[in-house]
């Protein structure tokens, strides 16, 4: 595509990890002219901020489904878009409290069924795996190998800088005010630089979509929510690498940042944030708030060091699941955003889905409807048969 142009085929707004897997898959079908638009720089929003746990254990299939795609795609990155690989794996542990743990065993049973590399381990087995973790509040835990983390930023612009090379148009700090619709139909955006036409427009926004869906019929079920995590120094006597954990007992998640240091978040922050203007920092107080989260599994962490916090918004939804697919009553506009904190584990999949369904008609990879954008509205919101109270 020429520089400028003011016509596309398809228009992708946001250039984090969902907007650059999108474009990338376009651009690897060879769908026509794919332009991405961002306000900022490319994954200088949620996605530069993520803490990037890869995961396979989700209580609905079709999530599953989509983190296990997606974990192939990181395991064999530089086969499938031409960059190093940036994924560590250290596996993953998912606790939850006992009178959940009949539903542990159940989702890690759907887990495998569906070729999930996952088993339930005792807590004397996790001990053995962790044995800097306190465990005398565990009956049953899942363990996956094969799981861990990756970097955000890293990957929306391996996926971006791959989509360019193969002639994608990338015009960052362009800000979208408004959709063009007419007739019932999306006719392109209008940015601060002027009007583009495009006849399908795909909004992968995060947080940021919410205003340009204020003057639609449509009403955005999404609501944006602060979120901070702390980077804590290891103490000399604790083991560093270990796997990355999302606890329900404790309230929150961790991983590893690097070898001798250790990433905690806690599991819900303040709503009615503005994704445009929220802090940016996190005070000392704050740090030891949520250092205090992971010493209740880590003990050890009780006399970490305190290095730094970071802070983001998620994109939350009422049912904690994606918004994917085509907007009700407007033509040619899709979704990928309300990702409620675990988009990027699953943000190959879901470019890869979407690319399928604009070219296709449907999602090969994945049929996508259950994450249909109008479900509130219809009174379908997702619930996995053995959802977890905390989800």
């Amino acid at each position: 595509m020429k520089a400028s142009a003011a016509t596309a085929d398809f228009i992708v707004i946001g250039s984090g990890v969902i907007g650059a897997s999108i474009a990338f898959h376009l651009m690897k079908r060879q769908a026509g002219r794919v332009l991405v638009l961002d306000k900022s720089l490319a994954a200088q929003g949620s996605s530069s901020r993520s803490s990037a746990l890869v995961r396979m254990h989700y209580t609905l299939p079709q999530e599953v489904q989509l983190a296990q795609r997606s974990l192939e795609i990181f395991t064999h990155w530089e086969d499938y878009v031409g960059r190093p690989g940036n994924f560590k794996r250290l596996g993953f542990v998912r606790v939850v409290p006992a009178h959940e743990s009949a539903r542990l065993v159940r989702n890690v049973e759907m887990q495998r069924k569906l070729g999930v590399n996952t088993r339930l381990i005792s807590a004397q087995e996790l001990k053995e795996i962790e044995p800097d973790w306190r465990i005398d509040d565990i009956e049953v835990a899942a363990y996956e190998p094969d799981s861990g983390y990756g970097d955000g930023s890293v990957t929306a612009n391996d996926f971006l800088d791959r989509a360019k090379e193969m002639g994608a148009e990338f015009r960052p700090r362009t800000r979208v005010s408004a959709f063009k619709i007419e007739a019932g139909r999306v006719r392109g955006v209008v940015t601060d630089e002027g009007e583009i036409e495009a006849p399908l427009v795909i909004s992968a926004a995060g947080p940021w979509s919410i205003p340009l869906f204020r003057d639609l019929a449509f009403e955005l079920p999404i609501e944006p929510e602060y979120h901070r995590v702390a980077i804590l120094e290891n103490p000399p006597r604790m083991r560093g690498g270990g796997c990355a954990l999302i606890d329900s007992i404790a309230s929150m998640y961790l991983r590893s940042e690097g070898p001798r240091r250790t990433l905690v978040g806690s599991f819900v922050g303040p709503r009615d944030v503005d994704p445009d203007d929220f802090p940016q920092s996190v005070s000392v107080e704050e740090l030891a708030e949520i250092a205090a989260l992971g010493a209740r599994r880590i003990p050890a962490l009780g006399e970490c060091g305190l290095v730094r916090g970071v802070t983001g918004v998620y994109d939350m939804t009422p049912d904690q699941r994606p918004l994917l697919g085509p907007v009700p009553g407007v033509e040619g506009l899709q979704l990928a955003a309300g990702f409620s904190g675990m988009g990027y584990k699953i943000s190959p999949a879901v470019g890869l889905s979407l690319a399928e369904l604009l070219l296709d008609g449907r999602g090969q990879t994945l049929d996508l409807s259950i994450f249909d954008p109008g479900r509130f509205a219809a009174g379908r919101p997702i619930r996995a048969a053995d959802q977890y109270s905390d989800e």
